[in-house]
């Protein structure tokens, strides 16, 4: 990365802090654009260059795992099975979380306690996570070489993959903390893979 970029990042970071911070302290509705452009002492026309919305950067953890998925999967080999192919960028987006820095754990957290306290916002993350699995029965679809807008199977293949990330990361929650999300993740992947194998009983 390079010194532009790595500038960028560091605006973009502040950004999401200063958001987080806010939406905490004083609600999600009652913070404006306005104030978290001050609180990182940037214009409001800078805060949109990097976010189209409050509700962009509330959701920005979809943005980041689903270009990791996607990355992953362009690097599968052709003829992988589809679901595998999809339990390697479940794996990849795993791999990054067990990287994560304490701030991007602090960062994820806060958004799950923002989550918590704002129904709404939890409708926005399904929807979102909607548009991900679009996208990612559009590569399944174009690995097996079939319409997406016509198989049911590429649709079903991509939900039960995503349905074990909604598992290992949601429910049910004990702790709340990274090394508790990291496990239930691992363990939810591991749970997908053996209910394929021959004999299995689900």
């Amino acid at each position: 990365m390079g010194l532009r970029e790595r500038k960028k990042e560091k605006t973009r970071l502040a950004i999401m802090d200063a958001a987080l911070e806010l939406f905490l302290e004083q609600g999600y509705e009652s913070t404006t654009v306005e104030q978290i452009a001050g609180a990182v002492e940037i214009s409001p026309r800078t805060f949109f260059r990097y976010f189209t919305n409050k509700d962009h950067l509330a959701m920005w953890f979809h943005d980041h795992g689903e270009e990791i998925m996607l990355e992953t999967l362009a690097e599968r080999p052709a003829d992988e099975p589809p679901f595998t192919a999809l339990m390697h960028a479940l794996r990849a987006v795993l791999t990054d979380v067990q990287s994560s820095t304490p701030d991007d754990a602090s960062r994820f957290l806060k958004l799950r306690k923002l989550l918590d306290g704002n129904p709404h916002l939890v409708g926005k993350s399904v929807a979102r996570g909607a548009r991900t699995e679009r996208r990612l029965a559009e590569v399944i679809a174009g690995r097996r070489g079939v319409d997406p807008d016509e198989d049911q199977l590429t649709h079903l293949i991509v939900a039960f993959a995503m349905s074990t990330m909604r598992v290992g990361f949601e429910c049910p929650r004990r702790d709340g903390t990274m090394e508790e999300i990291q496990r239930r993740m691992a363990e939810s992947i591991e749970l997908a893979e053996r209910c394929l194998r021959p004999g299995w009983d689900l």
